[in-house]
């Protein structure tokens, strides 16, 4: 199928690693130029020499400043801008232990700069009747204890979706968000290092996702992403689409090994 996103230009923040990377490929996989944003310089640059018509900008997003200069360097280099994808962010940890200062620096580093780009990209997005894919946390949803940070400014993304797709419906803008679970990303994989047994700590996760009883990859949330950019989707606005082999919504007798499953 073709998705019709040859030479569309897009945007994806977090592009150097885990879903960043995988959306980066994917766009670049079907003829788009690619511009893409992350703080880790190495494996930026050196994605960008991999992939062809890709453009890597090294800063940090949690500064408004840079937000609006990447915009400004997309517009003025590549002439337009098609699609914005808001998918930096981590889940820090920030709990409701933490300062009322530590909250708000996790709301910088994980909510700002989704507005921030989409503020500053807003009129060349009503240009070229573009669209917004954000990237959102089930953690918003199920919530998940220890992380009020995150999980704050991912239903704040929630909210934004839905909130701009109603504003910019009237100007041929679509936004919509993808909705990760347990994604077998490098943040992930870190993390079941970390456990006294790995393995033993991946297969605890695995056995809690109904279809596949496996981590969704990287490269089926960027497919997704892909697909809600393509004018295939060209009707699809203002959805929270989960990703996340049913791990959200499916009746909890499947997360718990039931001997029917």
């Amino acid at each position: 199928m073709n998705l019709e996103l040859q030479n569309r230009v897009v945007l994806i923040t977090g592009g150097a690693a885990g879903i960043g990377e995988a959306t980066v490929r994917a766009f670049a996989a079907e003829g788009a130029i690619v511009w893409f944003a992350d703080r880790n310089a190495d494996r930026g640059r050196a994605l960008a020499a991999e992939v062809p018509r890709s453009v890597f900008a090294e800063g940090d997003l949690a500064d408004p400043m840079f937000c609006a200069e990447l915009i400004s360097s997309v517009l003025r280099e590549a002439g337009r801008l098609d699609v914005l994808v808001n998918n930096a962010g981590v889940n820090d940890s920030v709990s409701l232990s933490g300062s009322p200062t530590d909250f708000m620096a996790s709301l910088r580093r994980n909510l700002l700069h989704v507005f921030a780009l989409a503020h500053h990209a807003q009129e060349a997005l009503c240009q070229s009747r573009g669209c917004i894919l954000n990237l959102s946390s089930k953690v918003a949803e199920t919530g998940q204890g220890g992380t009020s940070g995150y999980a704050a400014a991912k239903g704040a993304v929630n909210a934004l979706t839905r909130e701009w797709a109603v504003a910019l419906a009237p100007h041929g803008v679509r936004v919509n968000a993808v909705i990760p679970a347990e994604c077998d990303t490098d943040q992930y994989q870190r993390w079941f290092a970390s456990q006294p047994d790995p393995q033993a700590a991946r297969e605890t996760i695995e056995r809690m996702v109904p279809f596949g009883r496996r981590l969704t990859s990287p490269a089926e949330i960027a497919a997704t992403l892909v697909f809600l950019a393509s004018p295939r989707a060209g009707h699809i606005t203002g959805q929270w689409i989960h990703v996340d082999g049913g791990y959200t919504h499916l009746d909890r007798a499947m997360t718990g090994g039931h001997p029917g499953w």
